[in-house]
């Protein structure tokens, strides 16, 4: 009786996978979900943008192996990750860990951002004091120089009406 169990067991917790090319088996719900999150989390190094169970490449189809032969093997999650990881990269999790390389990622546009805001505000600064030393050298022309010259522009002004038919 225990065998039949067993089977049933096998056969209810199974998944069909890589578009029903094999069925792959589990001794728990618990082992299937485990499978179904690694690889919707496991990045195809050859896809790039796609998880391993979405994938059919080659590569994909390896790692799917693995990592359900781990599962079958009692590893954890984080066991499967670590291997996956040591073997593959950083690069096939979709979540990479914070070190000295990838803070930079995160740093680099921020510093960016403020470098461009210090830029900007010392330019108006610079702007703003050129404007008010330009203000202080100017010297106002004498009212007397200024109605000369006023006076001239009429004279000319009453000469070319003259001129006119």
């Amino acid at each position: 009786m225990k065998p039949l169990i067993a089977l049933l067991l096998l056969v209810s917790f199974s998944v069909l996978a890589d578009g029903n090319k094999e069925l792959l088996t589990f001794e728990s719900e618990e082992q299937r979900r485990l499978y179904a999150q690694l690889t919707a989390e496991l990045r195809c190094p050859q896809c790039q943008n796609q998880n391993i169970a979405d994938s059919n490449a080659v590569v994909a189809v390896d790692m799917r192996e693995k990592t359900h032969e781990l599962v079958q093997q009692g590893y954890s999650r984080q066991q499967v990750l670590d291997y996956m990881i040591d073997r593959y990269g950083n690069f096939v999790h979709y979540q990479p860990p914070l070190n000295r390389i990838t803070i930079w990622l995160w740093l680099l546009p921020a510093l960016v951002l403020l470098a461009l805001f210090l830029f900007q505000l010392k330019r108006r600064a610079g702007q703003t004091a050129l404007r008010y030393r330009s203000d202080q050298s100017a010297e106002p022309a004498p009212s007397a120089a200024k109605a000369e010259l006023e006076q001239q522009l009429d004279n000319i002004i009453d000469r070319y009406r003259s001129n006119k038919p």
